[in-house]
């Protein structure tokens, strides 16, 4: 055996999904991880920034840096990489709806600096279509987003020839209950209808191929990591077919799958917490452990992310966790460790020929944008089983449903609690700094910026170069989107709850509890009891209100649920018009202490003070007892996994009125 050294494979990219509170306190974060090894920026945006609001819109009320950080104009994003080398920084941005703004915005800070676009490295998410189905931070029809996002592939293959315009994302849809197969299909459905939207407006040959090689994937590694591997290696080869077959794409370096990860999120758990820093080095290894399917780069979640916002601490453990596995183990040293496997082999055959049986539905339907109601349909139904494999026990999750005898975590002691708190102060302070940048700003300038973006918009051209201007002339993210909704109006998509299976096979004792508990209700108040499920807020994680909604439909309840973003003012009014028995709120963001209070108070300015209010969410310890001396009836967390049992207790809640 050879002594000699083998040559190592470069390590992926290195980042962890970041930013809170303010482009001020966000940029201190991004030097400091940076300093501790971390090799690229992944900007995480808030709510109100992702959906097109300015901080002080009435929507974005108790979201502002809350799960992300708020850029409401050129400003913002000048803070944000203050000091930051632009021209050697990757830097990828988590943002669809608004994704052709906040590019523009970062090109303009780019060339105030001196830096050349075309140097410029990074990726924009912009996967619109899995808005519909899974985060819920769409702003504009599946039409009329597209063609958003064909702008910014276009534009930036020209411009800024070094940039993934597109991020196709898979990861959501596990997120809210996506099987291996659905994953693959749904993604592959995705990148059609963005290549379609491209070829349909001329660009074709190598052109097309220049275009099909700037595609990239954002994908999810659940704790399954042999189907994760397979999955992966499924989706090169389908990637590989697709580039050959529909796209005529020769040259095999534009047909390469290149895809980002984030590990799941969906399966950390609230209860023993701990157990999530095995989990999350797991699902690592499902994208590092196969050369010819490795991730070319990696975030990785806290392990507290059930609870809260993590701290830098909670980052830093993720960051040093890729970093042992690079730097310490000899995994670089070695080719592919699956070639030749049978069982890999087998596996990876299966979900790819399953995965086009599934792509080939969804084209039959006319391609992801007009299958939209059917993939959401499908993704619930998914998540309604994995939560009955959960209940009944058949899927096993440590602390959870088996072994949950704990000793208390150390890592939750102390005043934090063990997650990081935006400071209250904050949403002010932002709102306070937009003001003062209005106030400042040459408004003739931005009035003709603005009507030249409309009619750019109009004429049916590139929004790129109108945006660029209107980010240089002082446009904020409001005014900016406020001008595309003058044109295309603002769109509701789809719940899948109404399309949803009927009652799971679940455990029939469990359901059965439930359904004596609402006939019990129904006696109390002499009819059907009616249930409003609602999403205060701009947080669009819908699928724990989508299977409250569908398992109470289940158990008897009469549901009302319209989806997602709603002030506390058209709760309460959809509350007092449809003569509730109760209201289930869901929110996930961390906007539950403004905004809970408000429905709260506005119930009671209607004389409805009576009706339940249930609470459903991430929120820490102290907040939910805060909630409940304000009057909330009850309150739920990811700890709280037996949907059938939540649902009888929220039936005993319901009085006669």
């Amino acid at each position: 055996m050879s002594s000699e050294p083998r040559e190592k494979d470069r390590p992926w990219l290195m980042r962890t999904y970041s930013g809170h509170s303010s482009a001020k306190a966000s940029n201190e974060l991004y030097r400091s991880n940076l300093a501790k090894g971390q090799t690229g920026l992944s900007v995480a945006f808030d709510l109100p920034t992702q959906t097109g609001y300015d901080a002080d819109h009435v929507l974005a009320r108790g979201e502002v840096g809350k799960v992300g950080v708020p850029v409401c104009s050129i400003d913002d994003m000048r803070t944000l990489f203050d000091g930051i080398p632009l021209e050697e920084m990757n830097t990828s941005m988590t943002i669809n709806a608004t994704a052709p703004w906040l590019l523009a915005l970062y090109i303009a800070t780019a060339e105030e600096n001196g830096v050349d676009r075309a140097s410029l490295r990074g990726t924009t998410q912009n996967d619109i279509i899995k808005e519909y189905l899974s985060r819920g931070t769409y702003v504009f029809g599946p039409a009329e987003s597209l063609r958003l996002t064909a702008d910014v592939v276009t534009f930036t293959v020209g411009d800024v020839p070094k940039w993934n315009p597109v991020n196709i994302c898979s990861y959501h849809l596990q997120e809210v209950g996506a099987t291996p197969v659905q994953e693959v299909a749904f993604a592959m459905a995705t990148a059609t209808a963005v290549l379609d939207e491209i070829r349909s407006r001329g660009v074709e040959g190598e052109d097309l191929g220049r275009v099909f090689g700037r595609i990239s994937f954002f994908v999810n590694a659940g704790i399954r990591f042999v189907d994760e591997i397979a999955k992966l290696r499924a989706m090169s080869q389908l990637w590989d077919e697709l580039g050959r077959e529909r796209y005529g794409v020769e040259n095999p370096k534009y047909r390469r799958f290149r895809y980002g990860v984030q590990v799941n999120s969906l399966g950390l758990t609230e209860a023993q917490p701990e157990n999530n820093i095995a989990r999350i080095v797991l699902e690592m290894l499902a994208v590092t452990l196969s050369k010819d399917a490795r991730a070319r780069a990696v975030q990785l979640p806290a392990w507290n992310e059930a609870l809260g916002l993590p701290r830098p601490w909670d980052q830093q453990l993720s960051l040093r966790m890729q970093q042992i596995l690079a730097n310490e183990t000899d995994l670089l040293e070695h080719g592919d460790l699956f070639n030749g496997s049978h069982v890999m082999e087998a596996r990876t055959a299966e979900i790819a020929d399953a995965a086009r049986e599934e792509y080939d539905r969804v084209t039959e339907m006319g391609g992801s944008v007009q299958a939209v109601d059917y993939m959401k349909a499908e993704l619930v139904r998914s998540n309604t089983e994995r939560m009955r494999r959960i209940e009944s026990g058949e899927q096993v999750v440590v602390g959870v449903n088996a072994f949950t005898g704990s000793e208390p975590s150390p890592l939750m002691t102390g005043v934090d609690g063990g997650i990081l708190k935006v400071d209250p102060a904050s949403e002010a302070e932002q709102v306070e700094r937009l003001q003062a940048f209005r106030a400042e700003r040459d408004n003739d300038a931005v009035a003709s910026a603005l009507a030249e973006l409309r009619r750019a918009v109009a004429a049916g051209e590139n929004v790129m170069p109108a945006s660029i201007a209107a980010a240089k002339a002082g446009v904020t993210t409001g005014e900016w989107t406020q001008a595309l909704r003058d044109e295309w109006g603002t769109y509701r998509g789809p719940t899948g709850v109404s399309a949803a299976a009927a009652a799971p096979a679940e455990q029939a004792d469990a359901l059965q509890a439930a359904r004596e508990a609402v006939a019990r209700a129904e006696e109390r108040v002499g009819g059907k009891v009616r249930l409003l499920v609602g999403k205060p807020g701009l947080d669009g994680h819908s699928s724990g209100a989508e299977q409250i909604a569908v398992r109470a439909r289940d158990a008897g309840f009469e549901v009302i649920y319209e989806g997602i973003r709603l002030t506390p003012g058209q709760i309460v009014r959809a509350a007092v018009d449809e003569d509730v028995h109760l209201i289930g709120l869901s929110i996930l963001s961390g906007s539950h202490g403004e905004l809970i209070p408000e429905v709260l108070e506005g119930l009671a300015a209607e004389d409805a003070a009576d009706i339940p209010v249930v609470v459903g969410g991430i929120i820490p310890t102290d907040d939910a007892e805060t909630l409940r001396a304000a009057g909330v009836a009850a309150v739920y967390t990811p700890k709280d996994f037996e949907v059938s049992r939540l649902i009888a207790e929220m039936a005993e809640l319901v009085k006669a009125r």
